[in-house]
């Protein structure tokens, strides 16, 4: 297998002239990443690699990683892992393996994850993810972290906003892609609508990378829902289907949990995102959005083409949360990092953040930080309302 080279020189120059210089380090902490990199989703894997690498620049620029008396900087290394479960077997045997690395810094796909994950927790590597899927968290899996709000976490705060908003929401329609990522999702998404008193007259299922999408939305369209609910829906898929609908006349409210941006709906949907919920996504003109947010956006924007998402920023915030546990652990053991995670508070992408759901999981291994409401008006995105959690405001004493 290639070593992926997607990023771009520009990129990298770019990181290197925001950073500052990089202090000499004793040791290197190799970071992996299971991505896709090539596909509908090819984005969210290259611009992880990116953040990776930003990240550990940043902890080199600030002095390194402090343990024992020693300094430490990380490295990234990212494969393609093509979103399915046959490719990330592949990446994992690469990076553990071949590669020698303890430390998955990014993986994505709850399929590919799940094969990762049978050998990461076997051979004691620490896992950071922002796979979706439920079965992959919990006590029988100690070295495994998620770095992006779940449906878990997501779905109750942004399906009570919509319906708080849309207080005329009867039926909705729910639709997602037919693999492990939107089968673990839907039965909590489908329970969220139900406690809000909206019947669910449709769940329906699409094969990731259709690109014809008028017979699901005729079958949608018939129904007449007041919501659609794209679920775990990629962008661009979404925009497809969203278009459809607005050519069938159907002209309810629509929900994106998973929905990361203006950019791939808005270019595969045009007129039809507007409108649109998304769960899942940053704006970077808005008041909440901080100076350090906003510059690093730049520097990706400029060598992507389009904003960050939280589906990304986990690369990011995998390097600052194993700066600090690995500093409160003094060590870079694996298993002891992974026992200081939920006792750090880090500061992360998004301000302090810190790791807890126990009460949800079984153990605390989710990470803490804000649900983002946000709309998609007119093409650009508008943050509607930032919800903390209660555990995370807990810990902040707040």
């Amino acid at each position: 297998m290639k070593r992926s080279l997607a990023l771009a020189l520009a990129a990298g120059c770019l990181v290197a002239a925001a950073s500052g210089p990089v202090r000499a380090a004793d040791g290197i902490v190799k970071l992996g990443l299971s991505v896709p990199m090539s596909g509908t989703t090819a984005v969210w894997g290259k611009v992880a690699e990116w953040l990776c690498k930003r990240g550990a620049q940043d902890v080199a620029a600030a002095g390194g990683v402090k343990v024992a008396g020693k300094t430490y900087a990380f490295e990234c290394i990212a494969y393609d892992n093509k979103y399915n479960a046959a490719e990330g077997a592949k990446v994992a045997q690469t990076l553990l393996n071949r590669d020698g690395v303890k430390f998955i810094g990014q993986s994505i796909g709850t399929a590919p994850v799940r094969a990762l994950q049978s050998l990461s927790e076997r051979g004691g590597a620490l896992l950071f993810t922002v796979a979706w899927g439920t079965s992959i968290k919990g006590p029988n899996f100690p070295l495994t972290f998620t770095q992006m709000n779940t449906p878990y976490e997501l779905f109750g705060p942004l399906l009570g906003y919509v319906k708080a908003q849309n207080p005329a929401i009867r039926t909705v329609a729910l639709l997602n892609p037919n693999d492990a990522t939107g089968q673990d999702s839907e039965p909590i998404n489908r329970k969220v609508w139900e406690s809000l008193g909206v019947a669910v007259v449709s769940s329906d299922w699409y094969e990731r990378g259709t690109t014809e999408f008028q017979p699901i939305a005729a079958k949608i369209a018939a129904m007449k829902p007041d919501a659609l609910d794209l679920g775990t829906s990629p962008p661009g898929e979404s925009g497809s289907i969203l278009k459809e609908l607005k050519v069938l006349g159907w002209n309810g409210v629509k929900i994106e949990g998973t929905g990361s941006g203006t950019d791939g709906i808005v270019q595969t949907g045009g007129e039809a995102a507007n409108g649109v919920y998304v769960g899942s996504a940053i704006p970077f003109d808005g008041p909440y959005a901080t100076e350090k947010q906003k510059a690093i956006n730049a520097e990706a924007r400029a060598a992507f083409g389009e904003n960050l998402n939280s589906i990304e920023i986990g690369a990011y915030d995998s390097v600052m949360a194993l700066k600090a546990a690995m500093e409160k652990a003094q060590s870079i053991d694996p298993r002891k990092v992974a026992a200081a995670l939920p006792e750090v508070v880090f500061e992360s992408f998004y301000g302090p953040a810190a790791y807890g759901g126990k009460a949800v999981y079984g153990s605390p291994q989710q990470m803490l930080m804000p649900v983002i409401v946000s709309q998609i008006q007119n093409g650009t995105l508008v943050e509607l309302q930032r919800i903390l959690p209660d555990e995370l405001k807990s810990r902040l004493g707040q």
